[in-house]
């Protein structure tokens, strides 16, 4: 269940900066501006993933206090 928030969070990392590489392309944005999009969706990507990370260990002492 992890492992699948954790592939969505990809595919949306995936899609973000598939559109900021199509509008760069478009000439709508700079190359500047793709480099920065880019880092900060990684940046909110690592962010959920970690927080996915803290839950699942949680639920897992949850389980094994049980």
């Amino acid at each position: 269940m992890a492992e699948d928030a954790r592939v969505a969070v990809r595919n949306v990392r995936r899609e973000a900066i598939e559109k900021l590489k199509d509008r760069e392309k478009k000439k709508e944005i700079s190359e500047d501006v793709v480099k920065r999009g880019q880092e900060r969706v990684q940046k909110e990507t690592d962010a959920h993933v970690k927080k996915i990370d803290e839950i699942l260990k949680s639920k897992e002492q949850e389980i094994l206090e049980v």
